[in-house]
């Protein structure tokens, strides 16, 4: 479903991806498992169309991204280290706002995102008076209620408990099973058990 070919990215005078080619199934997670400074979420960036590239294509469902980018981003939910949260809305109301965006959620499905990530008791207070870790759950809530193939993560796991962590490695494994794709940066790597591949190093770096 997902083919980036070739692909080179410049990050100021730093040749930052250098020729990448990745290839995934639906189904399938892939890990980027690469250094600080390595391209990780420029990669996810230039997939999401946020970052231009040199050369190289990305390429969703077998169409080329930026033939048709209305109907790709359609399909991409993309979560980085600004949760794009609303600080002066409740986790409930920050849910109904983005989800109406993108189509209709019914309340009662709001709801039980919410309990799914151990919200249920907050879900009325303002998000800026959570903790890191409650807006990323609030954050997750949201990815889950997306109907979009393809995620792209960046340290989805960040600021997370023990407890967190293993949502979102249920989540990922969830949207897998469904037909998702999933592409997720992290430094420590998750546990996840079906279809996933993993990157180790960075692109051009000597075996």
């Amino acid at each position: 479903m997902l083919e980036v070919s070739g692909l080179h990215v410049w990050r100021g005078e730093r040749h930052v991806l250098k020729g990448l080619s990745v290839q995934l199934a639906a189904g399938q997670a892939l890990q980027l498992l690469w250094p600080n400074g390595a391209g990780k979420t420029s990669l996810l960036r230039a997939i999401a169309g946020l970052l231009p590239v040199e050369a190289g294509q990305v390429r969703w469902r077998g169409q080329d991204t930026e033939a048709d980018p209305l109907t790709f981003c359609r399909d991409l939910a993309y979560l980085g280290h600004d949760l794009a949260l609303k600080g002066d809305l409740t986790a409930g109301e920050n849910l109904r706002y983005s989800l109406a965006l993108r189509g209709r959620v019914a309340p009662a499905d709001i709801d039980a995102a919410l309990a799914t990530v151990g919200l249920t008791a907050v879900q009325e207070q303002l998000v800026r008076r959570l903790s890191a870790g409650q807006q990323r759950r609030v954050a997750l809530a949201r990815l889950t209620l997306w109907d979009a193939r393809l995620w792209l993560l960046d340290e989805p796991a960040a600021n997370l408990d023990a407890a967190g962590q293993a949502l979102v490695v249920a989540a990922i494994e969830a949207h897998a099973a469904a037909g998702g794709v999933a592409v997720i940066a992290t430094h420590q790597p998750l546990a996840l058990s079906t279809g996933v591949s993993s990157l180790w190093r960075s692109p051009g770096e000597p075996p």
